[in-house]
């Protein structure tokens, strides 16, 4: 069986929880994004989030970490099983990213992707686009982060 013929459609995968600390927050922020509600408590007062927030990119980023480790770990499964290792990659994009709340100094994210669409490409012969819609909640089941994304895979 081919990794495309592999590949679920419709099935929402955990790919794990990240716990947001203050002092990640700003490390990410002075190197990144260093807006003055990512960057310490008493700037984020001043503000309309109230206190220290994350970054949309660093939960984005976090999201990048758990998504990469959870299909190393299906494709070890796959081959494990006797299967040629697949061939991913690259992604075109995304759309409809959204940071819907904001992640605070400890809370916990956990983020989750569902593959909605898979198309052998007529403009690349042997590669197929994968489509996904990807997730973040946070503790209290607050949805915080969201986008859809497409990767290539060979067929």
């Amino acid at each position: 069986m081919s990794y495309y013929d592999y590949v679920p459609i419709g099935v929402r995968r955990e790919l794990g929880s990240h716990t947001f600390r203050a002092e990640d927050i700003v490390a990410f922020a002075k190197e990144f994004d260093p807006q003055r509600f990512h960057l310490s408590d008493e700037e984020a007062a001043k503000t309309h989030f109230g206190r220290l927030c994350a970054s949309g990119w660093h939960t984005g980023s976090i999201w990048m970490r758990l998504n990469t480790e959870t299909w190393q770990r299906e494709i070890k499964a796959y081959t494990d099983a006797g299967n040629e290792t697949p061939r991913l990659g690259p992604s075109p994009g995304f759309e409809n990213l959204k940071w819907t709340r904001p992640v605070f100094a400890g809370d916990t994210v956990t983020y989750f992707g569902t593959f909605t669409a898979k198309r052998p490409l007529k403009s690349r012969p042997g590669w197929a686009m994968l489509d996904a819609y990807n997730e973040g909640f946070n503790q209290d089941g607050d949805l915080v982060f969201s986008f859809d994304g497409h990767v290539m895979i060979g067929l």
